[in-house]
């Protein structure tokens, strides 16, 4: 905030004779632009009521929301593998919690707020691909990110190196609707295979013009990697940023590469900004390397109002 002194001195006819670097040095420019939220920090109120929510978040201030699947059109072996989280989570809906696509699109448009990214399971991309891209052309995605990778497909090297390939075609096929194929880290692309980092060697080996990543600063830390390292080392390639905090230091116990050990860490994450993380440096390096869009995500927030609320004030002052 600009101090009160300050501000007055900048007041009336004063600010007509500063120069165009001497306004920008006292008022700079905002480095997110629009704030924005995984659905995945309150699952239970989109599931109970999409429209209300949006209303809620519209009116705290964001701009810009992250759709996570199942979906109606996503496989039955998809939909039936989520039942047992879903049952944990108290969800009993798959998005678009009982909409059509063009209905959650009127209304996201009634709270003047867009779906620029969502996540999809990688087997409704390889085997469900046309009525993926119509519902999320309807919704007016830009990004289509994978949330993470099947055990049996990422042993080997050789195994990261097929994914690879696989991403840059599926990246291929997403261009010509419009779209952008993304990859978000979980952490276990972190584990060293034969002396080789995977999240490297998807990093390197896909097409960059079809192939973006989803920074999740969490699970990268818990993995023992630096986002600002990637960032710097990757320009260009990440253009989504998952943003939470966490309480004390993080980190697997195993590979990080199974849903319990996520969910073993999620009683430390905390909102941006009230963690011990440089969220600040994490978005000022972010915004260097060419990321578009930040989303506040706090699986599963015990506290929904307080993180949506504390969370937004916190990134929107960045």
């Amino acid at each position: 905030m600009l101090p009160r002194r300050k501000f007055l001195r900048l007041t009336g006819a004063t600010i007509a004779t500063l120069t165009a670097n001497e306004l920008f040095a006292a008022f700079p420019a905002k480095q997110i632009k629009a704030v924005g939220l995984q659905l995945f920090t309150i699952p239970q109120m989109v599931a109970d009521d999409l429209n209300g929510t949006l209303q809620i978040l519209a009116s705290i201030g964001y701009r810009e929301i992250e759709f996570f699947g199942p979906y109606p059109f996503s496989l039955p072996e998809i939909i039936e593998g989520w039942k047992p989280i879903a049952a944990q989570l108290g969800i009993s809906q798959n998005a678009f919690y009982g909409h059509s696509a063009k209905e959650v699109k009127k209304m996201l448009d009634d709270h003047r707020m867009k779906a620029p990214s969502v996540h999809i399971d990688i087997n409704d991309l390889r085997k469900n691909l046309e009525p993926a891209m119509e519902n999320f052309a309807l919704l007016g995605a830009q990004y289509v990110a994978i949330p993470s990778l099947r055990t049996e497909e990422k042993k080997t090297l050789d195994d990261y190196k097929r994914l690879a390939e696989e991403f840059s075609q599926l990246g291929e096929k997403l261009a010509k609707q419009g779209m952008m194929f993304a990859y978000h880290n979980h952490g276990f692309e972190h584990v060293p295979i034969s002396g080789q980092i995977p999240l490297d060697i998807l990093l390197r080996n896909t097409d960059p013009t079809h192939v973006k990543f989803e920074l999740d600063i969490f699970w990268m830390k818990a993995a023992g990697a630096e986002p600002i390292d990637y960032l710097k080392n990757y320009p260009g390639r990440f253009k989504l940023m998952h943003l939470k905090d966490a309480s004390e230091s993080v980190r697997f116990a195993g590979d990080g590469g199974s849903p319990d050990q996520w969910m073993a860490l999620f009683p430390k994450i905390t909102d941006p900004g009230a963690g011990i993380f440089d969220i600040k440096g994490i978005v000022s390096q972010a915004v260097r390397s060419g990321v578009e869009h930040f989303y506040v995500e706090h699986d599963l927030s015990k506290d929904p109002m307080l993180t949506l609320k504390r969370s937004f004030e916190f990134l929107s002052a960045i």
